[in-house]
């Protein structure tokens, strides 16, 4: 199954917060990073429930290498912490 980026990120005085590319919409944050993980399969779990509910269009998920190279995504890339790859199933760390 293909993975879905979440690009993880982390102001002075903040939450860890998380957001999807190829989810529009979807995002979620938490106060530790270990937390981000689930926190990303339970965001991106109800996010596709919630498209097939609507019989929306489910994006293709592209991998990193796609994503740096979308302007629309070049700078929060470049920005984030770190990135997950989320198949929901599992959660793997990947290279940002």
């Amino acid at each position: 199954m293909p993975l879905y980026v979440g690009l993880v990120h982390k102001d002075p005085e903040s939450c860890y917060g998380i957001s999807f590319p190829d989810a529009p919409g979807c995002f979620s944050a938490a106060d530790d990073a270990a937390d981000i993980f689930a926190m990303a399969q339970e965001a991106l779990t109800l996010w596709l429930e919630g498209m097939v509910e609507d019989n929306l269009p489910i994006a293709r998920p592209r991998k990193i290498e796609e994503i740096r190279h979308d302007p629309d995504w070049r700078e929060s890339v470049a920005d984030s912490v770190f990135a997950i790859g989320v198949n929901l199933s599992t959660v793997h760390k990947v290279a940002a």
